[in-house]
């Protein structure tokens, strides 16, 4: 069967920025060549893609953000099935640049744009999910969103220092872990098993890891399953069995996991949907 085409949906327009939600296809495939006109930031939600552009290959995931530089060529591709999603946020150039805290005309400069890729942290993956879920369920409150669109760009620019992208095998070596950790979120992860798969030894892979991700394994894999959570809790009909689908022990150790990164709980995240305007919170380390 084909896999399924990719939608764009738009999720905010107002003069200070546009929000889309893209959703690709479920199975391996590759995009076309493409360039944006306008400067962007990414906050993938759902999944893992490469994304190819001057001659690298940037990881696009939902501990990262993404920072596209106007008129860049790029195309993106998925290596293993499932689908992705992304929040793509085209600002006015004048709210990004204050937010980069750099002029507009050195934003192809600024160190996020020339590195592409930032981590981010459990505030804005939930900020990001809670606009993205208030928006299509049809709520409006454009003066509240558009705040959070600001606090996005401000969060994503300011409090996530860029990434170092390694290069060679060890980059290489990276790209595979993340490809594994994505596609078993649902099983019981052991680091032995992790490193046989990526071919490099334990101790080697947690420390490559941590160097250049600035977390341990443990706590990236957390941070995707969270991720993921926060677009299946609100179609969940069970959530003991979503946490077991979702790689956690039980449903009290997803609960807890949930509570300390969201300082919500599941069931309080279901009805943030009905609310007026996003919740607020603080950023999460």
């Amino acid at each position: 069967m084909p896999a399924d085409r990719p939608s764009r949906t738009t999720v905010l327009e107002s003069p200070l920025g546009l929000v889309e939600h893209l959703r690709s296809g479920h199975g391996p495939e590759a995009s076309g060549e493409g360039f944006s006109l306008e400067f962007q930031v990414c906050l993938p939600t759902r999944g893992l893609f490469v994304w190819h552009v001057e001659g690298d290959e940037v990881i696009g995931d939902p501990n990262h953000a993404l920072f596209v530089t106007a008129r860049e060529r790029y195309r993106l591709s998925q290596p293993a099935g499932g689908g992705y999603a992304e929040l793509i946020i085209t600002p006015d150039a004048e709210l990004l640049a204050e937010t980069a805290r750099t002029p507009v005309d050195r934003l192809s400069s600024h160190p996020l744009f020339r590195v592409r890729s930032a981590r981010v942290g459990p505030a804005v993956q939930h900020l990001s999910a809670s606009l993205l879920r208030r928006r299509l369920n049809g709520h409006r409150d454009n003066l509240g969103d558009e705040e959070a669109m600001v606090a996005l760009l401000r969060w994503t620019c300011q409090t996530a220092g860029p990434a170092v992208r390694p290069g060679g095998p060890t980059g290489r070596l990276i790209r595979r872990t993340k490809e594994h950790l994505n596609g078993h979120l649902a099983s019981r992860l052991g680091l032995a098993d992790v490193a046989r798969a990526v071919g490099a030894s334990p101790a080697y892979l947690t420390s490559v890891f941590r160097r250049f991700e600035g977390v341990s394994l443990h706590k990236y894999v957390t941070q995707l399953r969270l991720a993921r959570s926060l677009t299946e809790v609100p179609h969940a009909t069970d959530l003991t069995t979503l946490a077991v689908d979702l790689g956690f022990s039980s449903h009290s150790h997803f609960a807890c996991a949930f509570r300390k990164a969201f300082h919500m709980t599941p069931s309080e995240f279901r009805l943030l949907g009905a609310r007026s305007r996003p919740a607020a919170i603080q950023p999460s380390p």
